[in-house]
């Protein structure tokens, strides 16, 4: 064994279970359940799925995927592409999945991530036969270090009937140290409070996942590094988003509602969020900042470098090619500064409500009522899934949602009279910010708030029919929350038929 894999592989009762990728992927059977590693491409196992949709060309069988988050290209799209999966949960971002899933030939749950672990616990999903862990080491205890992610490798682990570990020889050492694993109790069996409070930086668990070394059957070895996440540079909406958003958080800080140091933030994957993030190190006005979210992403390193955050926790990292490139000095040079948790704690309802966390996610459409559709296309085609986003809409201290006032150069304004698919209700939501403004719809009846969610953020092309639709549902129909329901989906329909939501 090389000295690389010395270091990797330091538990002796493992070292005659290395196995190729191609053995490992010949024991799965058709219909059989994996709960696999990996959340926003980064921690997923990359050589033993493509074996495993390898074999898929010549053989048919199909299985079930279980994971934390969305896959990459090794992953998803390779097992999608060979028509291998049958069921997928509980989130996926991957287009050729998309496909499948949109055309019934791959089943998809669309899963709040902190469910996902729960459910498996309480065996409402069966069992999992397998668990494939991406692993950076494995000590000489024999717990498995982690890469980029946690998510729900943990559960996996424990409830599968045997794990494959997939070490990767080219994860940076780093890695170790970083992970915080942390696994309740079953319910009504001596669970206690999950002892996450005001010092995030706290450890609540051991740097690895434990595993019964008798459920290891094999190790497969890889050397290939984490996939990009594809993070666009902020254009001119998604910076005005940004600015809207941060002048919220200042005005907040003002009136006494928030201290300078704000609440622990909680952010969704994107463009839009990196913004924030960028934007709060040059503003000035913000210091000591937490970050308590599921997705560590490019900005966070930037905010600690400004030393406006003092401390992050997340469940994965979500990082450019260039974060990438950098990692293994980042890891060094942050450890202190960052933990990673399973996603059933960084996104529990508990801990996010006793941190009184700000979380700000991204809306394909927002009704003039509050009411957010974050994952169905006219309320049909799914896009990705509902992620974290409700875990912490909910359960937030502030809950904002942001989404650009159009699409499709116009021909689809993503403010609505009725959302097409329901995914967040306005009970929890608070904010909703367009690069054209936001509105705060705290303390607004259901009227009153879509007022204020037509003049500030709906785009000015579509605000005359909009303000129709609202004063007719009033006159014509009444009620607390007044809904005309022969027109509620007219700018739909219109979408549909002609091609843009402008009515004639």
């Amino acid at each position: 064994m090389n000295t690389n894999l010395n270091k990797k592989l330091r538990y002796q009762d493992f070292l005659d279970k290395v196995v190729s990728a191609e053995e490992a992927a010949s024991w799965i059977k058709d219909g059989m359940t994996l709960g696999m590693s990996g959340f926003t491409l980064f921690g997923e196992p990359k050589v033993f799925p493509r074996a495993l949709a390898e074999r898929g060309k010549t053989e048919k069988f199909k299985i079930n995927l279980f994971t934390g988050a969305s896959l990459g290209p090794d992953a998803d799209e390779a097992m999608a592409e060979a028509d291998i999966i049958n069921l997928r949960l509980p989130y996926q971002a991957n287009p050729v999945m998309r496909q499948k899933i949109n055309k019934g030939e791959i089943k998809y749950i669309d899963q709040h991530l902190s469910h996902t672990a729960e459910t498996i616990r309480q065996g409402n999903l069966g069992k999992i036969d397998y668990a494939i862990i991406e692993a950076a080491a494995i000590t000489e205890d024999g717990l498995i270090i982690p890469t980029g992610s946690v998510g729900n490798s943990p559960i996996f682990v424990e409830k599968a009937d045997y794990v494959i570990i997939e070490l990767n020889t080219s994860a940076p050492d780093s890695y170790e140290g970083i992970h915080d694993i942390y696994m309740p109790k079953e319910q009504g069996e001596g669970r206690q409070a999950i002892p996450v409070y005001d010092d995030l930086s706290k450890r609540i668990g051991s740097i690895g996942i434990k595993v019964d070394p008798n459920k290891v059957k094999g190790i497969v070895l890889s050397d290939r590094p984490d996939i990009p996440s594809p993070l666009f540079e902020p254009n001119e909406e998604t910076q005005a988003i940004a600015d809207h958003f941060l002048d919220f958080l200042s005005k907040e800080v003002e009136s006494g509602r928030l201290g300078p140091d704000l609440a622990p933030l909680q952010s969704g994957v994107g463009s839009v969020a990196n913004a924030v993030l960028k934007g709060m190190a040059s503003s000035g006005k913000f210091k000591n900042l937490i970050v308590s979210s599921e997705v560590l992403q490019d900005g966070i390193f930037d905010l600690i470098d400004a030393g406006v955050v003092s401390f992050a926790v997340g469940t994965a990292f979500s990082l450019s090619k260039n974060r990438v490139a950098t990692l293994a000095e980042d890891l060094a040079k942050y450890r202190d500064k960052i933990l990673f948790r399973p996603q059933e704690i960084t996104n529990h309802p508990e801990v996010i409500r006793r941190l009184g966390v700000i979380s700000f996610n991204t809306a394909l459409e927002v009704d003039i009522y509050g009411n957010v559709n974050s994952t169905h296309v006219s309320g049909t085609h799914a896009m990705n899934g509902i992620g974290g986003s409700a875990d912490f809409s909910r359960n937030s201290r502030i809950s904002a949602f942001v989404t650009q006032s159009t699409a499709k150069n116009g021909a689809i304004s993503a403010i609505v009279p009725f959302v097409t698919h329901v995914d967040h209700t306005n009970h929890e939501v608070d904010l909703i910010i367009t690069e054209i403004g936001y509105a705060d719809i705290r303390g607004l009846c259901p009227t009153d708030a879509a007022e204020k969610i037509i003049e500030n953020c709906m785009h000015p092309t579509y605000k005359a029919q909009a303000r129709k639709y609202l004063k007719d549902a009033k006159e014509k129909r009444g009620g607390n929350t007044p809904h005309l329901l022969d027109e509620a989906f007219s700018w739909h329909i219109n979408l549909a038929n002609k091609g843009t939501m402008l009515l004639d």
